[in-house]
Parts: structure tokens; sequence; C-alpha cells
């Protein structure tokens, strides 16, 4: 072979070997990120961490990826704590993820006022919201994530359409036309058993 060919030959090996380095590279970083839910080993209470994805991918490039925080909902205040909850991302960090955590709660549950069950949650659209104990209703989005395992005791799993009726008679009650006979949220026909369960689950939250 001529030394172009051999040149083209070592060309190609190290194409392929730099697709490998970068292609692992890449999988650690979408292996951590995101936002997840750990247990403080200090305070025993839920915190909401992101661990340093594009620090684990490049130092992956050389060797083991280091994993450590980037952010922590107890920081700054505990910002030079020993990181010891790292521990618990297991084999599987995506399960840490506050996504996979809501998911996994609400997945088998039905919503509280029209009793659909939910399906796959969608995360850019139609979240999902909780009923609390005051009655009234908020996105699970818009709560501070690493206060969620706290609410999942407290509260009961309602579906968007009923979360937006539900608000909209809470801020506009003068707009609301209560329709004869027993109404749901979203005027379906409630039968007596429904009714009543209805306002039974509400009454134990």
């Amino acid at each position: 072979m001529s030394l172009a060919d051999y040149f083209f030959i070592a060309t190609l090996l190290l194409t392929a070997a730099a697709a490998v380095w970068l292609t692992d590279a890449a999988r650690v970083l979408f292996r951590y990120r995101g936002k997840m839910l750990f247990t403080c080993p200090e305070t025993g209470k839920s915190a909401c961490v992101k661990v340093a994805a594009a620090d684990a991918a490049r130092s992956s490039l050389v060797g083991r990826p280091k994993i450590h925080l980037s952010e922590c909902s107890r920081w700054p205040e505990r910002q030079n704590c020993g990181q010891e909850c790292l521990s618990q991302l297991g084999a599987d960090p995506q399960n840490c993820l506050v996504w996979t955590k809501v998911s996994d709660w609400y997945r088998g549950r039905t919503c509280v006022y029209c009793h659909k069950p939910f399906s796959a949650l969608h995360w850019h659209d139609h979240k999902p919201a909780l009923l609390g104990p005051d009655r009234k209703t908020v996105e699970w989005s818009e709560v501070p994530a690493d206060k969620l395992p706290e609410l999942f005791e407290t509260h009961l799993p309602v579906c968007w359409s009923c979360h937006i009726a539900e608000t909209f008679r809470r801020e506009h009650p003068e707009r609301v036309v209560e329709r004869p006979g027993n109404r749901g949220p979203m005027g379906e026909l409630l039968t007596e058993h429904k009714k009543d369960r209805i306002a039974s689950t509400i009454g134990h939250t």
C-alpha cells in the first residue's frame, strides 16, 4: 500500500475512535443532567440538586467521570458539605429525576374531581395539579421541587382540565353559572356515588 493509503486508514481509525469517545461523553452528559431529588443525609429531608453533567462528560474523556453537584436547594448555606448524597444516584440516575418521581406518583391515580385516570405525563403542556387541604389547586411544576415529597403526602391529584376549571371558579365566582343537578367541575353529570366520593376524599385531606 502507498503512504496515502496508510494515511487514509489511520484517519479512518482516528475518526472512529473519536466518534466512540464523543458518544460515550454524550451518554454521560444525558445520564446525569436534569433536576434530581435526594434525601439530605444531614437533615433527612428532600433536597433538589443538579449534578454537574457537563463536567462529568468532560472528565469521562480521560477516565472515569468525576461526579459532583452544581446546584442544591440547601446552598449557599451548606455549599461546603461533603456531598455524601451522591451515593443515592445508584445504577440509574434517571430514577432520581424530579420528573421521574412526579410521573411515578401520578401513575395509577385518578383525578379527585372527574375520576379520569392519569396517562403518561407531558413535561411541556397540560401539567397536572395538586389539591391541598385548603381546597386550592396548584400545578406541581409551580411548587419548589424539594417540597413535592411533602405535598404528595397531604395533597390529592387533579388533572389539568379540572385544575383550570377550579382556578377559574375560585378567581371569578361572579362569572360562574352553576348548572342544575349534580354537576362536577367540568359540567359532567355526577351520580350520587361520585358526588359522595369527591366530598369524602376532599374531606379527608
